[in-house]
């Protein structure tokens, strides 16, 4: 399992890349949660992130990645069932290429419009993530668009870049 965990360097440079976009988020020790559960509780507030959610960061380091190399795609698309698809979304955009999402039919309507509010062009697909995954692949080769897939390293990268902020934020955690 550790070939799989992010090394310093990796974590620092997907880190640099995400604070062209955003600040870090803060993190608070919150003295109610100290004193209901007799220990010292920190929260890490990626609720402070433009989407809302830590998925953007994973997107950020993907994307920068992908709009470096010379057959740079035009348009991208992938399936979820949210954070995922907005991170798509908003990353997409800030590197100038275009979004398609695929999500199954009884999506969230929040997730939804998040995700079109970004720009994504969205298509309800199938009962559940599966069904949905299938057809952005069919949609993929069909259109000729980049499959951003769920899980890479550079998404797991991106957003383990949170966990460098906590631990430097509070060195002595515990």
């Amino acid at each position: 399992m550790s070939a799989f965990l992010p090394k310093l360097k990796q974590l620092e440079h997907a880190a640099s890349i995400v604070y062209e976009t955003m600040a870090p988020t803060p993190q608070y020790a919150w003295p109610l949660l100290k004193a209901h559960l007799g220990a010292e509780i920190w929260v890490k507030h990626e609720n402070h992130t433009p989407t809302g959610a830590f998925k953007i960061r994973g997107g950020l380091a993907y994307f920068h990645d992908l709009a470096k190399h010379k057959d740079r795609p035009l348009g991208v698309i992938s399936a979820t069932r949210g954070n995922h698809g907005q991170s798509v979304g908003y990353a997409a955009r800030r590197y100038g290429m275009s979004a398609t999402v695929v999500v199954p039919h009884g999506n969230s309507v929040e997730k939804n419009a998040a995700m079109r509010a970004l720009g994504v062009g969205l298509v309800e697909h199938g009962a559940d993530f599966q069904a949905a995954r299938e057809r952005a692949l069919w949609i993929a080769q069909q259109r000729g668009l980049h499959m951003v897939p769920s899980f890479h390293p550079l998404l797991v990268q991106g957003v383990a870049s949170y966990s460098l902020e906590l631990l430097r934020a509070v060195p002595d955690l515990t």
